[in-house]
């Protein structure tokens, strides 16, 4: 849990509290101090916690140099105080001491400068060359602090202030080139801005791509971006965040357009447009939809019976493309009022490459298991994850011989013990592996270098619990599990109604139960297999196999 008011700003400030207390301290003991080596206590102390605090910088992030800065002047007033008072004062080491502490205070307009270098557009003819990279202020951060250490070993050891002039000079032409990059930079992105309107006009886009996420959740826009490709009209990806621009830049050769302000959007609305889609119900999507003169179509980025695939905020588009009718009952079902005209059913085209069950899964020997467990979710009553009783069940597949492919949520990461739990099933796999020559796949083939639809086909039954892959995991009509986190196995199908076409494994408070029989059933004779062939239908739209993804783009086709 995180801390918040006084609590969580006093364990944030508590590093440099302490630094800057230490250093104080280096420097009236340099002043009073009958020895230089009164001060060196405090001042190794105060280094250190700068280090502490710091420690990110070292590993690429952001360095805290707007909190630091009190602490450097201080050191640095403490080795101008060492050769001073104890050593005869040195006119290089004043000299150093004073490019240091220009170098210091440098630092704060330089990053002010920085932030306002962002990327506006990218692949978008006219528009200029990809945009330059913020400047490394954190890289002029660290030399600082090296000055500002050269400076106190000289004051310590009466070493010739010529190392600190040199070293401090250093630091101060660094500075000054990272201000020198960042000031062109916002230029450049000035004139990209000025630009952009224009190059867009030109470009003529049909249709716009609204993306807004957290970081790392590119799979949203990933699983859409082939088939809007397909459309074959000139489009481009609007983002609202930094992070989203760079992931998508890696997903797509289409325009990317970065605009994070509301009043910034009326710049990307050229006369070319017909339509705006979006992949989730982001908060900023309704920026984009007070242009009325747009048709707004949701695609979501999955079909599931979660809390959030009836949320009231899909009201707000012109139209909902859904995969099946289960996904319009659904709000129904959960007291959503929806006009019915606001639907349109087009499939989930991404399942258009899943194989279909060959064979009864009886008649496999040895069965292949994916288990694709969901993660915890943003809040408690989207946390359908099984993660926690995952071990078990992959402990009781093994035991009847099943080989494993394990994909978890990549969300999982999020979750120091949903991670640790992940280690553990991999663990196990490992060993498993090493023991009995199972071919599991898990790690960096699974989850990266594998497709949903490649673990799909590569397993013969799954286990998942409430997530978006069961509903695609339908159309190859295999069996699966879905684990009952959230709910008593009884009321588990009343909540989330694809579980009739599952086999429900209960880990209601947290515990597998009564899992053999579950097994028995779904690994052996299957009783299910008919009421999977008839949800398919139900859940994933009644769309000959043969052209499946075509009927979205031709849908979709219409409003372009």
């Amino acid at each position: 849990m995180k801390r918040s008011g006084v609590g969580g700003w006093l364990a944030g400030r508590l590093p440099i509290l302490a630094a800057e207390a230490a250093a104080v301290l280096a420097l009236l003991l340099a002043a009073v101090g009958n020895s230089p080596l009164w001060a060196l206590p405090p001042a190794l102390i105060a280094v250190g916690l700068l280090g502490w605090v710091w420690r990110g910088a070292f590993r690429g992030g952001k360095a805290r140099s707007e909190a630091t800065v009190v602490v450097r002047l201080l050191l640095l007033a403490t080795a101008y105080l060492l050769g001073a008072v104890h050593g005869g004062l040195d006119p290089f080491l004043a000299v150093g001491v004073g490019l240091a502490a220009v170098a210091v205070l440098g630092e704060a307009p330089v990053m002010a400068v920085s932030r306002a270098v962002y990327p506006v557009a990218a692949n978008l003819p006219g528009s200029g060359l990809r945009p330059a990279l913020r400047p490394n202020t954190s890289r002029a951060v660290l030399v600082n602090g090296v000055a500002v250490v050269t400076a106190l070993i000289c004051g310590f050891t009466g070493l010739t202030g010529l190392v600190t002039v040199a070293v401090s000079a250093a630091a101060l032409g660094l500075v000054g080139f990272t201000g020198w990059q960042a000031t062109t930079r916002v230029q450049a992105r000035h004139r990209s801005e000025e630009r952009l309107t224009a190059a867009l006009t030109a470009y003529e886009p049909a249709f716009v791509l609204h993306w807004e996420a957290p970081s790392a959740t590119g799979y949203q826009i990933a699983m859409w971006l082939p088939y809007l490709e397909r459309l074959g009209k000139k489009y481009f990806v609007l983002v609202r965040s930094e992070a989203n621009f760079n992931e998508v830049l890696r997903l797509t050769t289409a325009p990317v357009v970065f605009r994070a302000g509301l009043t910034e959007l009326d710049a990307v609305i050229v006369p070319s447009l017909r339509a705006a889609f979006y992949v989730n119900t982001a908060t900023k999507n309704c920026h984009l939809i007070r242009y009325t003169r747009l048709k707004h179509i949701q695609l979501n980025h999955g079909d599931s019976d979660k809390v959030p695939s009836h949320n009231p905020v899909f009201r707000m588009y012109d139209r909902n493309f859904v995969a099946g009718q289960a996904a319009i009952d659904r709000f129904a079902a959960n007291g959503v009022s929806m006009p019915a005209e606001m639907f349109t059913i087009v499939g989930r085209p991404q399942v258009e490459n899943v194989a279909i069950a060959a064979q009864p899964i009886a008649s496999i020997a040895n069965p292949r298991v994916l288990y694709a467990p969901t993660w915890a979710g943003f809040y408690a009553d989207s946390n359908y994850s099984s993660l926690l009783v995952g071990y078990d069940i992959i402990k009781a597949l093994l035991a009847r011989g099943c080989s494993v492919v394990f994909r978890p949520h990549p969300y999982s990461q999020r979750s120091a013990e949903l991670t640790a739990e992940c280690a553990r099933i991999r663990a196990l796999l490992a060993e498993d592996s090493q023991a009995n020559g199972r071919p599991h796949v898990f790690g960096p083939e699974a989850e990266m270098k594998m497709s949903v639809v490649d673990c799909f086909n590569a397993s013969d039954v799954m286990v998942s619990d409430v997530s978006s892959v069961v509903a695609d995991y339908l159309y190859s009509e295999k069996p699966f599990a879905m684990v009952a986190v959230s709910a008593p196995p009884d009321r588990f199908t009343d909540a989330f109604p694809l579980a009739r076409a599952a086999y429900v494994i209960d880990a209601h408070e947290g515990r597998v139960r009564g899992l053999d029989p579950v097994l028995d059933d779904m690994l052996g004779s299957d009783p299910l297999a008919s009421t999977r062939h008839d949800l398919k239908k139900y859940y994933l739209g009644d769309i000959p196999a043969e052209g499946y993804a075509q009927h979205f783009l031709d849908e979709a086709g219409r409003y372009l």
